[in-house]
């Protein structure tokens, strides 16, 4: 016993040493993305109420192309990691490739709906035409972003599965600080209180980031990175991993559009009850993605150790692995639900919203730190620990059961038909993490994610 003691502490303080490494850079990106996005909101909540809400409901249609971007980015990261712990760079090499040409292709699509018909799509989530007119104005101009955001995306999550997360922090980070600048520049300096002129100044921003962070890529790539950016080969190899790509890629995919979807859905009906609520509910998401940054390094970081780990036949250790994520998990979750108790006065001192939608917030915060302990537990299981093993179906099914069984139903029901407070109604629509946490638990505990999924090739 005294033995095995002795054997675990070591592995326990080498693992927390690896994965703090890697969570350390991907919490610090998660913070400053989230910060830009919180940055536009509290800006532009200064201008008014409307100019934050619109910008807010518009940007359901890049959060909706950023879960194409985090399904290939998944199903790449997962097989990344795996030919990672068999330092297999050729592979990897193919694995870049495929997954940079299908985000472009889905880029290109969202721009061109978002370029060609940004009123149509505002007007799924809202029937103000205050909203629908400044919110239009900022999709047309910030859907040239996603011409650049694809490529640079998949490159990011591509190295960071590599071990590679500072660099992928810092090229990220910088990028989007500079957004921030840029956003502070727009709003204060160039286009104070003049609200659709703004609009389109952060909009712009956010483009400049985007192709600059693309830049930063591509130089790092072409001068000191251990992978090119390089057009999809057609042999046999390459069908073997692009139906590898598929298989691992297309249920994490259906998961975060089932997932996202049914966000998007909650937005459409929040958007539909009142603007003081999508006000509140615009803060709150902001402050609760802000509490979470490093329950989603754990998740992150974690999913690349063990992906690493399972490649190399490490299977005990991958298992010790997940279960001290999990505890990890669980601590991070509970410090991002007391993290967002101690902003409140600040968050009501930064954002200029009227009585009512004041009220909201107040409540709406209450139900965001009972939800950040089982959103940790459920990313770290789910999209951490069961993709990088492979086990990917486990959260596309779960999803779809309890966002579009369960959660849709009951906030449809809730708003329209029962016509609940929407304090309430808020609560009733973040309750698909609880409900979802023990089913998880249960999946972890049977250890189907324990799998080797590289294969050996033969170059020919």
């Amino acid at each position: 016993m005294k033995k095995q003691f002795l054997i675990k502490k070591p592995m326990n303080v080498h693992f927390r040493r690896e994965l703090m490494v890697l969570v350390v850079p991907i919490a610090l990106q998660n913070l400053v993305s989230a910060t830009v996005i919180s940055a536009d909101v509290f800006m532009l909540g200064m201008i008014s109420q409307s100019a934050m809400s619109a910008v807010s409901l518009a940007g359901q249609i890049t959060f909706a192309l950023t879960l194409f971007y985090m399904g290939m980015s998944t199903g790449a990261g997962i097989l990344t990691a795996q030919y990672w712990g068999k330092k297999d760079l050729k592979t990897i090499q193919r694995v870049l490739s495929i997954s940079c040409m299908f985000s472009f292709c889905i880029s290109v699509f969202f721009f061109l709906f978002s370029f060609l018909y940004p009123g149509m799509l505002m007007r799924i989530f809202t029937n103000d035409d205050e909203l629908i007119r400044y919110g239009a104005r900022f999709l047309q101009m910030n859907s040239f972003s996603y011409l650049a955001m694809g490529i640079s995306q998949m490159y990011l999550s591509v190295i960071r599965s590599m071990e590679n997360a500072r660099l992928s922090a810092w090229i990220s980070s910088a990028c989007l600080v500079m957004n921030i600048i840029f956003n502070a520049a727009c709003i204060f300096i160039f286009f104070p209180g003049r609200s659709e002129l703004a609009i389109s100044g952060v909009a712009l921003a956010t483009v400049c980031a985007r192709f600059i962070e693309l830049g930063c890529c591509v130089v790092h790539s072409v001068t000191r990175g251990s992978i090119r950016f390089t057009l999809p080969v057609h042999d046999g190899i390459q069908r073997k991993l692009l139906k590898d790509f598929f298989k691992y890629t297309m249920p994490v995919q259906g998961n975060y559009i089932v997932w996202g979807g049914a966000l998007t859905a909650t937005a459409a009906i929040i958007g539909h009850v009142s603007a003081d609520m999508v006000a509140a509910n615009s803060v709150s998401s902001v402050v609760k993605n802000l509490a979470i940054v490093l329950c989603g390094g754990i998740a992150s970081g974690g999913s690349v150790l063990i992906g690493k780990y399972l490649g190399e036949g490490e299977i005990e250790k991958a298992k010790h692995a997940g279960n001290r994520m999990n505890v990890y998990a669980l601590i991070f979750g509970a410090l991002a639900g007391c993290t967002i108790l101690l902003m409140k006065p600040l968050v009501f001192l930064m954002v200029s919203l009227n009585a009512m939608a004041q009220h909201y917030l107040d409540g709406m915060l209450y139900v965001c730190a009972y939800y950040c302990i089982a959103k940790s537990m459920n990313s770290t299981t789910i999209a951490g620990i069961f993709t990088a093993g492979g086990d990917s179906k486990f959260g596309f099914w779960c999803d779809a059961v309890v966002m579009w069984g369960i959660i849709l139903p009951l906030g449809y029901l809730g708003a329209f038909v029962w016509h609940v407070p929407p304090i309430l109604l808020f609560a009733m629509i973040s309750l698909d993490e609880i409900i979802k946490l023990p089913v998880a638990l249960i999946r972890f505990r049977q250890y189907k994610w324990l799998n080797n999924i590289t294969r050996t090739f033969a170059e020919t």
